[in-house]
């Protein structure tokens, strides 16, 4: 439901005088979300809608489609031609000092970026200083709703439990054909996922061996697809219910197929574990002590703890991402490698902490989730935290 009150109270927190919200023929699924567009809505005309700190919101919108921003609080005013567009753009946002529109310096952060620089370059020709959005789009487009919370809870049970599932078939398996293909694993967690009510946007990552050591592995495309005795296997995994709003979990997890797993998948395990509960710690001890976090922090923190062990190379992608009814949400991502995150981790949003080494024979990632609770309480789901490479053999 937009509410006008929230958004206006957080732009007033995060020091904008107004959020100018644009959107040309779907370009900016940000704003159609902010504004609540209906599904599948794709108009062939400009529109605006600008919400200030304070007062009343302005709506622009096209003479042939007049009607598109109807469900939205306030005034309107209608252009037909380009002239009219720039006058009535500059006689709405003109008093605004600070603008935010969904706008990132230098596209250091694509997520955000939906807003074309000629338009960027309009509203600041009418003396605006434009700047991100990324808070206000983490608050309003990955906060999580108390039925979303309980969604995501009902999704990691059975995630979780798919887990249990898969390695108790690879034993079963191994004990009576002495082989299974990764295929096989994957279809067996996809009838999981279907017999719990749940969807995903994609078959889980089932990779054995050097195929694990693939970040996307594409499940089945390996040189050598077989789990055999003495394999290694990487299982990541991700599904939500299936039903509107719903959230998702996204868990990774490893294991050994043999009754004691060897010391040179332990001793890899164990860097990325501790640099998995390095993350975790970080984020605890900002909310704990009431200090502002940024999503590149907790990337830092993580992968220190793999750059001191000397695989700092082998960790080939960010620290985290953001999620909701995505796996990979809008909100704030745990990263300062592929972009440098500097969005506030807020209150009621969900991420991943997924840290890895990536080897040629091998690789290792530890996935869980966290929720930040309104209260600033850090929550990790996703079951127990794996501690250990399961020995998939053992009794």
């Amino acid at each position: 439901m937009f509410d006008l009150t929230l958004i206006q109270s957080a732009l007033r927190n995060f020091g904008f005088d107004g959020w100018l919200l644009y959107d040309f023929r779907g370009s900016n699924v940000l704003a159609q979300r902010i504004l609540h567009m209906p599904h599948g809505f794709s108009g062939s005309r400009r529109y605006f809608y600008f919400i200030p700190a304070h007062g009343e919101p302005r709506k622009l919108v096209h003479r042939i489609e007049s009607d598109v921003l109807d469900h939205l609080p306030g005034s309107a005013t209608i252009y037909l031609k380009w002239q009219e567009l720039e006058d009535s753009l500059r006689a709405i946002v003109s008093s605004s000092k600070t603008l935010a529109m969904e706008y990132s310096p230098r596209n250091g952060n694509p997520y955000i970026s939906r807003v074309d620089a000629g338009t960027v370059e309009l509203i600041r020709s009418f003396g605006c200083d434009v700047r991100s959005s990324g808070d206000l789009i983490s608050q309003f487009e990955s906060a999580l709703s108390e039925d979303q919370w309980q969604s995501h809870l009902e999704a990691t049970r059975h995630t979780t439990s798919a887990y249990n599932k898969a390695w108790a078939f690879i034993a079963n398996q191994i004990r009576s054909n002495r082989s299974i293909s990764e295929t096989a694993v994957r279809d067996l967690i996809m009838d999981h996922f279907a017999e719990h009510g749940l969807t995903t946007y994609h078959p889980p990552i089932v990779g054995v061996g050097p195929n694990s050591g693939n970040p996307h592995y594409e499940t089945g495309t390996g040189a050598d697809i077989t789990i055999r005795e003495g394999s290694f296997v990487l299982i990541d995994l991700w599904a939500k219910m299936n039903r509107p709003g719903a959230v998702y979990s996204d868990l990774t997890r490893t294991g050994f197929v043999g009754k004691e797993v060897p010391q040179k998948y332990t001793d890899i395990f164990r860097i990325v574990a501790a640099a998995r509960d390095a993350g975790i710690e970080c984020v605890r001890d900002a909310f704990t002590a009431g200090r502002p976090l940024c999503g590149w922090e907790v990337d830092d923190a993580t992968r220190k703890v793999i750059e001191d062990a000397g695989y700092g190379p082998y960790f080939c992608h960010r620290t985290g991402h953001n999620m909701a009814q995505e796996t990979h949400g809008n909100g704030t991502h745990m990263d300062n490698l592929e972009t440098h995150e500097t969005r506030l981790v807020l209150p009621r949003t969900l991420f991943t902490i997924e840290p890895g080494i990536y080897l040629p024979e091998f690789g290792v990632r530890s996935e869980i989730d966290v929720y930040i609770h309104a209260d600033g309480r850090v929550e990790v789901t996703g079951g127990p935290i794996q501690t250990e490479v399961v020995a998939i053999l053992r009794d």
